[in-house]
């Protein structure tokens, strides 16, 4: 039918047929099918029709989401069927106790299966539908009765106001969907940046978030913030029977509900088990937080041959990880002066486990990101360990303590007394004062432990020689003899022969190398690796103009000018010629020219921890294949190769589109 030649009736219908097809692609597949501005002009045109003809408004119609009058206060509203809560489990012996049991009260040899869902850390709903359509929603409550919530729930996209209904099917007359409201990881931390911008009190966690924006009296303020949800059930319901949990997941996903993609059927407790060690693994892969896994008998005859108790079903339970977050004091904000002068918080904890682990230290990005988030000395506070393998500090855990203050960095170096400089435009504090003793002690760590991978010296040796006066300079290193080493504490005649060894070693360690270790501002491993590759020796880069560096690829003229500059000074060229007097590598080997071979012209980049590689070693065979690896995810990027607990670069991967490669698709990669 022509929008011209249709009445408004007709086009209105039209419209919201149209409208609730495309937010169901888009919330429920993930695979829309017309860009935003196409799904907008069509929301104005029913909007202007809607205006021009009240009498064609009806309660599902997507321009009613957000057009509701703040609430005074929530009504009660009772569940059709009574939302229970799962007993939980912790470990595998429990999980497969809790199977044994099911068996011996069923009394029978017949096959029992499991449906497994990632248990979304959220706020529990029940959506209540008459003949298709949406006509109330609630919160959990006390399982027996929760707030009315409708007015807001209608604001949230991914829930269907009217269900999409096979053809010639007659909608259930009354329908009870359980599902959970979370808010993405992505759009919590967008939240808190805009709330703390409107001087507004930030959320400590994305939980809180979500039952916080669920529960605003005015709808207009829920609709502003990025809710969605994961339907897991049914409670009541009418004119509709399934066999098993998974057919009813699969038939509500037909019906326009948002179900969970990762919701899987298994035939054993073993497989059952085998998803709860995968997924504690990977859940810092999702952009929204899990805190377990829910299990539940697949067949609704043995669900209700199982039955509950005291409002808790025998047939399903909740397998819980040790949480990635915890509450505990802040007890003070130190500074830490970094190689580069920069001035580095970090924040002293009163110990407490989080995720199995126990934290102590946190990092502190900067003071901007401390007022951010309004965390103060004496604070309890929110630690969190998830994509980080640094533990961080999400926010306060209460009302301040009377008498806390606001964090300010010092106004002079902690350690050399100069004053502290905020170049304009960046976020960190820094020390002017390149002979500041942390700077170079920093420097001289970084170079043994992260340039040249020293075996054996680390941040302990280095730390204790450096207190005692032996080591100021990297040349210092160099002329340590074993003699010297066998006067201290710890080292006797083989350890420090071999502490020797392996320093002298680090000699034939590539140019690239030796360029990564000297300091130079700006000048990461993937700039030291085109800045080696392109000039090929110290002595043509020492000569280079700060044009030609600009030539190398990911070096822009700001990053050009301090490379020039930092050549330019004559104390570095100085440190230059001692190492290489020493014996360092100052121009390209082989192995440092490109290479040519089926991954030329891709860039990779890798995060996380790889269990059978080593990042040198993944990014080494990435280069032998041609590929080059890089430090930053752009929509350029080819893949992202992930390990274990990445960080940042993971979701903005997903959020432009970029391949994930796990370690076994990386292998063949480049196999």
């Amino acid at each position: 039918m022509s929008s011209k030649t249709a009445t408004p009736a007709e086009r209105a219908a039209e419209l919201r047929r149209i409208l609730d097809y495309h937010l169901y692609r888009y919330h429920v597949l993930d695979d829309p099918e017309v860009s935003d501005a196409e799904y907008d002009r069509l929301f104005d045109e029913l909007v202007a029709l809607e205006e021009a003809n009240p009498d064609l408004v009806t309660p599902d119609s997507p321009t009613q989401r957000a057009g509701a009058e703040p609430s005074a206060e929530f009504a009660k509203s009772e569940h059709l069927s009574p939302m229970g809560s799962l007993e939980k489990v912790t470990d595998e012996n429990g999980l497969r106790k809790w199977a044994d049991d099911v068996r011996k009260r069923l009394d029978s040899d017949e096959p029992v299966a499991y449906v497994t869902e990632p248990k979304i850390d959220g706020s529990a709903v029940s959506l209540v539908y008459e003949n298709g359509a949406f006509v109330r929603g609630a919160t959990r409550g006390d399982g027996i009765r929760g707030e009315d919530v409708s007015p807001n729930l209608r604001t949230i996209g991914a829930i269907p106001l009217r269900m999409q209904l096979a053809e010639g099917e007659v909608p259930s007359s009354v329908l009870e969907v359980r599902g959970e409201i979370y808010l993405p990881l992505s759009g919590f931390r967008a939240l808190n940046e805009r709330l703390a911008a409107e001087g507004k009190k930030t959320a400590p966690n994305p939980r809180n978030a979500a039952a916080g924006s669920l529960r605003q009296k005015n709808p207009q303020i829920t609709a502003s913030r990025p809710l969605s949800i994961w339907v897991h059930g049914l409670g009541h319901r009418e004119g509709v029977d399934f066999e098993g949990h998974f057919e009813a997941l699969e038939w509500l996903r037909s019906r326009g509900f948002r179900t969970n993609p990762f919701a899987g059927r298994h035939e054993s407790i073993e497989e059952v088990a085998e998803v709860c060690r995968e997924w504690e693994r990977r859940r810092v892969e999702l952009d929204y937080e899990i805190d377990g896994i829910v299990i539940k008998v697949d067949s609704l005859a043995q669900q209700r041959r199982l039955g509950s108790l005291h409002q808790r079903p025998r047939w399903a339970r909740a397998y819980k990880w040790a949480p990635l977050t915890a509450q505990t004091k802040l007890l003070n904000i130190h500074i830490r002066v970094g190689r580069t002068g920069n001035l580095n918080p970090w924040a002293q904890l009163e110990p407490v486990e989080v995720g199995g682990v126990t934290i102590s230290t946190a990092t502190l990005h900067n003071e901007e990101d401390i007022n951010r988030k309004d965390i103060r000395k004496g604070d309890l506070v929110i630690v969190q360990r998830a994509g980080d393998v640094i533990p961080q500090i999400v926010g306060p855990a209460g009302p301040h303590k009377r008498g806390t203050k606001r964090f300010r960095m010092p106004a002079k170096c902690p350690l050399c007394e100069a004053e502290v400089v905020k170049p304009e435009g960046e976020a960190m504090h820094r020390c002017p004062n390149r002979a500041c003793p942390s700077r170079g002690l920093e420097t001289l760590i970084h170079w043994v432990m992260a340039a040249m991978d020293i075996e054996g010296v680390g941040e302990q040796f280095v730390r204790g020689f450096w207190k005692e006066g032996l080591l100021r300079s990297m040349p210092d290193l160099y002329r340590i003899t074993a003699e010297q080493l066998r006067e201290y504490e710890g080292f006797g005649e083989i350890s420090a022969a071999k502490a020797v060894d392996a320093i002298q070693r680090s000699k034939e360690q590539p140019f690239l190398r030796v360029l990564y270790g000297l300091n130079i501002p700006q000048v990461g491993w993937v700039t030291a690796q085109n800045l080696a590759r392109h000039f090929g020796s110290v002595d043509r880069l020492i000569s280079a103009s700060q044009e030609e560096i600009q030539e190398v690829e990911g070096i822009g003229p700001d990053r050009a000018e301090a490379i020039a500059e930092w050549f330019s000074d004559e104390e570095n060229r100085r440190l230059v010629e001692e190492l290489r007097d020493l014996g360092l590598t100052f121009e390209a080997g082989e192995a440092e020219r490109p290479v040519e071979g089926p991954l030329t012209g891709k860039t990779y980049v890798i995060t996380g921890t790889l269990e059978r590689w080593s990042r040198e070693e993944a990014r080494a065979a990435l280069e032998a294949k041609g590929a080059k690896v890089g430090d930053s995810v752009s929509k350029k990027t080819a893949g992202l190769v992930v390990g274990e607990e990445p960080g940042s670069k993971l979701e903005k991967a997903k959020r432009v589109g970029v391949e994930l490669l796990d370690e076994k698709a990386f292998e063949r990669l480049i196999a």
